[in-house]
């Protein structure tokens, strides 16, 4: 039986509700949904662009696809600089899930410590996170096989380097991210490096990634540079500039090679260098490309260009006879000496025994403002034009501030500064008839036109000057080449030390052409703080110009000009500085 419910009874349910009550009731749905309302219309249409930024940040990414970028050839094709696949290894932390074996196999894949590892995949805010930048393809494999969810791996070019340390400051190298640092290789980083592609990767509800999802932008892979360096060239400059360097326990060398038909730039080397794939711990010595980016006082290697002036002025003729006894000569209250008293020595013989006083007595004929324009004119105190990071101009003053003995110490090279590469490309005006050739990195396929600068007859007068200082009788008769006839003029000076200058480092220099009736290159080298016992040019700089040149003109085809064994004597005639 069932029972009936008294309403009347219960006090509860007779109590009468009061209307504001159910109003409060209604109303407060009706303020909850317009609230749901008005925040669905700001997620979708006021903040939808956050929202949707937000919410790819999560589940969507744009990947890069790199570009393979050029290479860096030599003149006959040799690789100098190339790129191969090298994967990267990227993770999603959110998403890696791994045990403490997986943890500690993929440490070692990865050449690093678990603590390392785990810090990396620690923070699951990240949706990104690289693992390990260019690792081996074996490696990459194997990460693979492991099959770990959130663990993925990107393709990347590794630049490799075949030369190594002998072409390191021509080449340079690049970062991780493949973007040029020194050398040609910064020098010519946009041409080199392409353009990067992209694609989008998402995740889907599994947490998996989904690829080549919407449009894919392909890279335009970077193009391929030929340089004029000959790389067998580089390699033996380098090896015997190296040797030259050990052996005289020197703190440091250079060498340039130029081909001086069509003004390239055959062979560029330092020593100290380094291995460009291969930069731990490198030190700014080893990084400096010395030849562009340390200037010096050239000390005598100045010489010829004043004598080339005097003979283009008329004031002398190469058989002049020049009084330099008794060795030295009062300039107001300073004395420039030789090494040597000489006596009387013709023109010929103030290049061939490097005479200071004879030098000077032909300087002091000419104006400052002559001999500044004839230095202006091969280069000195100009920055070279070549595309290289680092060049310097030198230091040349203006011809108005030259005081009596600055001008007399100009004359043999000091007071003002140099590259080797500027005093190397001064000298083509010698090879080259009286024309200063212009330089170039890049290969050139035929001779070009120089600017005049003296006439032929006086290139001429002066090869054959600088033909007897490597004589028996000259400053430099180590410099001479079996099989081939050479010139040149040396050059020691004294290194600057603080204020003044020190009294046991010096520089030793030599630079030369070959051969000397029809000259194909011009070679120049320097040798700094040599501490061996030998710290003259001709001893130290011209043996690796004689090497040098005999290899780089057997390289070249050029036949030899001379059937009989250079004489080289034991004892060369110093010069003076």
């Amino acid at each position: 039986m069932s029972r009936s419910v008294q309403y009347a009874s219960s006090p509860l349910l007779a109590s009468r509700t009061p209307v504001w009550r159910s109003k409060f009731v209604v109303a407060s749905i009706a303020l909850a949904f317009l609230g749901l309302g008005a925040r669905a219309a700001y997620i979708q249409v006021v903040a939808n662009e956050f929202f949707q930024k937000q919410g790819e940040v999560r589940f969507a990414r744009t990947l890069d696809l790199p570009a393979n970028r050029g290479r860096i050839l030599d003149r006959n094709g040799l690789i100098l600089a190339s790129s191969v696949p090298a994967p990267s290894i990227w993770a999603i932390p959110e998403d890696v899930d791994l045990d403490k074996a997986q943890t500690k196999r993929l440490a070692k894949l990865l050449e690093m410590s678990t603590t390392e590892l785990t810090k990396k995949l620690s923070d699951e805010d990240k949706s990104f996170v690289w693992l390990k930048r260019q690792v081996d393809d074996a490696v990459a494999k194997e990460i693979v096989a492991m099959n770990i969810k959130g663990i993925y791996q990107r393709k990347e070019y590794k630049r490799q380097y075949p030369e190594g340390d002998a072409a390191a400051h021509v080449v340079g190298f690049t970062n991780i991210e493949d973007l040029g640092q020194e050398g040609i290789e910064l020098t010519f980083n946009k041409d080199l490096a392409g353009r990067s592609g992209s694609r989008r990767v998402i995740k889907d509800r599994m947490g998996q990634v989904v690829e080549a999802v919407g449009d894919q932008i392909l890279p335009v892979d970077g193009r391929d540079l030929q340089l004029s360096i000959d790389s067998k060239v580089q390699f033996f400059a380098y090896q015997k500039l190296r040797e030259a360097v050990v052996s005289n326990k020197a703190r440091a060398g250079s060498v340039v090679v130029l081909d001086v038909q069509t003004g390239e730039v055959l062979a560029l080397a330092n020593y100290p260098s380094y291995s460009p794939d291969k930069r731990q711990n490198l030190s700014g010595a080893q990084l400096r490309n010395r030849a562009l980016t340390d200037s010096f006082e050239p000390g005598s290697t100045m010489k010829p260009f004043v004598i080339a002036l005097a003979l283009e002025k008329g004031l002398v003729a190469p058989t002049t006879a020049i009084q330099t006894a008794p060795g030295r000569m009062r300039i107001g209250n300073s004395t420039i000496s030789d090494s040597h008293p000489q006596g009387l020595l013709t023109v010929n013989q103030v290049v061939q025994k490097s005479s200071n006083v004879g030098t000077v007595k032909i300087a002091m004929q000419m104006q400052p403002r002559d001999m500044w324009e004839m230095y202006s004119q091969v280069g000195f105190g100009q920055k070279p034009m070549v595309p290289f990071p680092g060049v310097v101009s030198g230091r040349l003053r203006a011809y108005k501030t030259w005081r009596p003995i600055e001008q007399a110490t100009m004359s043999y090279g000091y007071g003002l500064s140099t590259s080797l590469f500027q005093l190397a490309h001064a000298y083509t005006v010698f090879a080259r008839d009286g024309e200063l050739v212009p330089i170039t990195m890049l290969k050139t396929d035929h001779p070009i036109g120089g600017v005049s600068v003296i006439s032929p007859k006086h290139a001429a007068d002066m090869r054959v000057m600088l033909n007897m200082v490597t004589g028996p009788d000259g400053t430099a008769p180590k410099a001479q080449t079996m099989g081939y006839s050479v010139g040149g003029k040396t050059g020691t000076a004294y290194k600057l030390d603080g204020k003044g200058y020190a009294d046991k480092k010096y520089r030793g220099f030599f630079v030369g052409i070959a051969p000397i009736e029809n000259p194909r290159v011009v070679v120049a080298v320097m040798i700094d703080e040599p501490s061996n016992g030998k710290y003259f040019g001709g001893d130290v700089a011209a043996p690796v110009f004689s090497d040098t040149v005999q290899q780089t003109l057997r390289l070249m085809g050029v036949q030899p000009d001379m059937n009989v064994k250079p004489q080289i004597v034991v004892h060369p005639v110093e010069e003076s500085f």
